[in-house]
């Protein structure tokens, strides 16, 4: 197993992982959402800050403000408003602790999660030597496999067979990923920053991962390694030759998603053993303006859970 200690849980210091900017409030995304039939509205004076509705019963709608950093929350409401959202319900999950949000009435709903975030560096070397030995082990064992490797652009096949396995890996594990019209949305929207990495024994497909660059950034995305592959160690060299090019490309980070020691031990081993660090999230907070006053003092009682 690999070590899951304080030094791989501190906060990200290095300038790259400081200017990380989570896929979700990019200007890629947003592009993947219109071309999905969606109209996110955009706070222009923040950022171009990313606001997703959904429609509930009754006439009403959800607003859903995901990943964003919220320094000044009393702005950001001010912006909501002007835009139309004073009476509805809206659904925060800030990119970081944000405990003072308790002080505006937003009422906390579950504590925070953490991502990992690989700072890419352009010394594969030196990316190498970060490895965890055991992670550094398995890369070696995989490179001697004969294993093909292939980097593609995602094709518009929605029944490829990570999406049909991811799916089914989904159902299994209580996880659920992004709707697959979506992301072959972002692919048809953002050319050429979908990349499909696939790992073939002979004719046989048996690891996959799909990486979404936005910027300077770049988001693991969706990943799937059969019982041979994972024999094969085909999931760490693909891994390798996903950051190998987003290296030579000159991307800032990798975002590895969530990582959960108790549920998935394997694969948060897996991402904290390329050299990631963790970060934490702000959690999850519902405001809905007509009730701030009446929920402010709840509020509080929680704002402990959420904080750093």
């Amino acid at each position: 197993m690999f070590d899951l200690t304080p030094h791989t849980t501190s906060a990200p210091c290095s300038a790259d992982l400081q200017r990380h900017k989570p896929l979700q409030q990019s200007g890629e995304f947003l592009k993947a959402l219109r071309e999905n039939g969606q109209n996110p509205v955009v706070l222009s004076d923040l950022d171009n800050t990313l606001v997703l509705t959904k429609p509930l019963r009754l006439g009403r709608t959800l607003a859903m403000v995901n990943r964003t950093t919220m320094q000044e929350p009393k702005r950001l409401f001010a912006n909501l408003q002007e835009k139309g959202f004073k009476n509805t319900p809206i659904i925060l999950s800030p990119d970081a602790p944000t405990s003072h949000l308790a002080k505006c009435g937003a009422v906390p709903l579950v504590s925070p999660a953490h991502v990992a975030v690989l700072a890419m560096s352009k010394d594969t070397e030196k990316m190498r030597a970060a490895l965890h030995q055991k992670w550094r082990n398995r890369l070696t064992h995989g490179a001697r496999q004969n294993l093909r490797l292939t980097r593609q652009n995602l094709p518009q096949d929605p029944n490829h067979w990570l999406f049909k396995a991811d799916i089914l890996q989904g159902r299994t594990r209580g996880y659920q990923s992004w709707p697959v019209e979506l992301t072959l949305a972002y692919a048809r929207a953002n050319k050429g920053q979908a990349k499909l990495f696939q790992a073939f024994e002979g004719a046989e497909a048996v690891a996959a991962i799909l990486i979404l660059t936005h910027g300077n950034c770049a988001t693991y995305h969706v990943a799937y390694s059969t019982e041979r592959g994972k024999t094969l160690s085909a999931h760490n060299l693909l891994m390798w030759e996903a950051l190998c090019w987003l290296s030579r490309k000159g991307f800032h980070t990798l975002e590895l998603g969530v990582v959960n020691t108790e549920d998935a031990p394997g694969l948060a081993r897996f991402k904290l053993g390329t050299g990631a660090k963790l970060h934490k999230l702000g959690g999850t907070w519902a405001y809905w303006h007509p009730m701030r006053m009446v929920l402010k003092p709840l509020a509080a009682l929680d704002r402990r859970l959420m904080s750093a």
